[in-house]
């Protein structure tokens, strides 16, 4: 899906979620930018391969429908696989902005500042008795802290609702994922500007994250906003837009 006009920007959601999540930016950016909504594999109208399960297969499917040469702005898990692209591709990324996203979701040997493992092995045993369920729960944990919680929600349960379901199995693989990757290693690799965008109270990729980031990649853009958890673009879009418009070298408003 493609709207608007001008410079490349690749706009991939997260986990569980669709291209509509995006609904409060994509109208102001189209007015300076082509857009590319592309929607992950078995999310939306993304059809899934269920023989490509692991990272590499859905960043390899995201790519087959990007454009030659972007800005990727990733959300969330969208983050993880816009960093791996940068990887596995570097000609095509030209800039990377991560929101609310992380390089590795669960805490680890010297990664304090993550979901723990047992949260997440929960939402994956309660995924395979009721999704519909799972993801709701999901949905108002991405909200949890923010000022503008209650609307934010809304806003997330209207705008999924405008696309297709995501694929049952591809939200089982899509978690595994969210539990196993990390990408830690490689991000010194990623030779692109980077801005990273953390939400001041989010639960799900703490804002302290930041510091670590800072460690291993002390010339990327950092910024936390103020006031916002998981789903920035949501609750504070006008504040997204200019961190957007400074870091892509925009007086846009």
């Amino acid at each position: 899906m493609t709207t608007g006009s001008g410079p490349n920007l690749v706009l991939l959601h997260g986990w569980g979620m669709n291209a509509a999540v995006w609904s409060p930016v994509v109208e102001s950016l189209a007015r300076h930018y082509r857009i590319t909504l592309i929607e992950m594999p078995g999310h939306g109208e993304s059809e899934y391969d269920p023989n490509q399960p692991d990272l590499d297969g859905w960043v390899n499917a995201c790519l087959s429908v990007a454009p030659e040469r972007a800005v990727w702005i990733g959300w969330s898990l969208g983050g993880q696989l816009a960093q791996r692209a940068a990887v596995l591709d570097p000609d095509r990324i030209e800039k990377l902005v991560l929101v609310t996203s992380s390089p590795k979701f669960v805490v680890g040997d010297d990664w304090p500042h993550a979901m723990a493992l047992a949260t997440l092995k929960l939402f994956a045993k309660a995924l395979s008795r009721d999704h519909h369920q799972t993801l709701e729960r999901f949905l108002s944990l991405q909200v949890q802290g923010d000022d503008a919680a209650r609307e934010t929600l809304r806003l997330l349960r209207q705008d999924i609702a405008l696309r297709p379901e995501a694929d049952p199995l591809a939200l089982e693989h899509g978690l595994d994922l969210l539990l196993t990757v990390d990408l830690r290693e490689g991000l010194t690799a990623i030779q692109c500007p980077m801005l990273w965008l953390f939400g001041e109270r989010d639960t799900l990729v703490p804002a302290d994250l930041c510091d670590e980031i800072e460690r291993i990649l002390p010339a990327s853009e950092i910024l936390i906003l103020q006031g916002c958890a998981h789903a920035p673009f949501l609750s504070h879009p006008q504040q997204c837009l200019r961190a957007l418009n400074h870091f892509l070298g925009s007086n846009n408003a």
